[in-house]
């Protein structure tokens, strides 16, 4: 019975900043642990005009929408195979695809990049659409990362995912739960642009600046953070519920001290989600690489042992689980937890294109 496989898992996040492509490996040892090694992985950027249309999306045209679908496909496909050259191909790939709406409380989430125009022009099974069996279902379609985090990171008491949004996993009670925390590099990379900075590296913005009570406590009001799990976060959330709560402040204030309170709102939403039992804590993700925000939680929760692992984990951590998500799939095994996501039951999900 084979126990060895390789998949190539595609990712593209709400940064904009481009394609994830990580070559993963896994193992399944007679146990039935997994074991899984990243080969080697590579961010191809979008160019300004792709990046643009990105974000743009929510507001096309449906003709325009369905074009962007298999745009992303193409851009995809074109950066595996410059990727590959003509070296072995994996056995599938794995795409998440780019999320444009997710509301999953009406039944939605979208993620576009045509799986069946990668699969055609890579020669190679793809699997995509990860998420809409799970909402299918009554479930939040997110996060799916979770069983990742169980199946392959579960020496650790707790996996804290900091990108556009900021994402916990653990385990309680027997059962994998997680759920969305709060916006992170979403908010960060706004304010950081408005400064003329493409991101805000090692808080270079927000280290300087200066905290403002009232947004903090404004912040931390929001009704989003007395909500019980599962719950998640989408783009719309933040544009119509966050944002607004910060638009005076960046009006009123140095925008350095609006980045200072949003980093010390993360921190303090962090520490609070965190299993008070937890005595360790994976932290990946582009904020992992945010020295300031790590500082700050782990200066919340000072008895914690907050790992930031090499920066391969810490960039492909999430590229490398929807590998693991499309070997799951094309296994037939369970890749999204109701326990996580609160749909009716379990399930394996994914469209597969040969």
């Amino acid at each position: 019975m084979r126990n060895e496989w390789d998949g190539i898992g595609v990712m593209s996040g709400t940064s904009l900043d481009g394609i994830d492509l990580a070559w993963c490996h896994f193992t399944r040892e007679e146990d039935g642990k997994w074991g899984y090694n990243i080969e080697h992985a590579v961010t191809v950027p979008y160019s300004n005009d792709f990046r643009e249309r990105l974000a743009n999306a929510p507001y096309l045209s449906a003709l325009e929408y369905v074009k962007l679908n298999n745009d992303v496909a193409e851009v995809m496909a074109e950066g595996l195979n410059e990727w590959l050259g003509d070296g072995p191909r994996p056995d599938y790939i794995a795409s998440h695809g780019h999320t444009v709406f997710h509301q999953p409380d009406i039944g939605l989430t979208t993620q576009i990049g045509n799986g069946a125009v990668i699969a055609a022009r890579t020669g190679v099974t793809t699997v995509c659409d990860f998420r809409t069996t799970d909402v299918a279902l009554g479930g939040q379609g997110a996060p799916l990362v979770p069983i990742g985090d169980e199946l392959l990171f579960g020496e650790f008491d707790a996996c804290l995912n900091l990108g556009g949004i900021a994402n916990i996993s653990y385990r309680a009670d027997g059962l994998r739960i997680a759920y969305d925390i709060s916006p992170c590099n979403m908010a960060l990379n706004e304010l950081a642009n408005r400064a003329g900075l493409p991101y805000d590296k090692d808080g270079q913005l927000s280290r300087n600046g200066h905290l403002i009570p009232e947004l903090l406590a404004a912040l931390n009001g929001l009704d989003y953070y007395r909500q019980p799990a599962p719950k998640s976060l989408g783009k719309e959330w933040y544009e119509s519920v966050f944002h607004p709560v910060l638009e005076p402040f960046m009006e009123k204030h140095p925008l350095a001290n609006v980045a200072r309170t949003i980093v010390k709102h993360i921190a303090v939403q962090i520490a609070a989600n965190v299993p008070m039992g937890a005595q360790s804590m994976l932290v990946t993700g582009g904020g992992a690489h945010h020295t300031f925000i790590i500082q700050q939680i782990r200066r919340q929760r000072d008895t914690l042992n907050v790992i930031v692992p090499d920066s391969l984990i810490i960039d492909y951590k999430e590229a490398l689980i929807f590998a693991f998500l499309g070997l799951l799939r094309l296994h037939g095994e369970d890749n999204s937890l109701r326990s996580v996501t609160g749909a009716q039951e379990d399930c394996c999900g994914g469209a597969v294109y040969l």
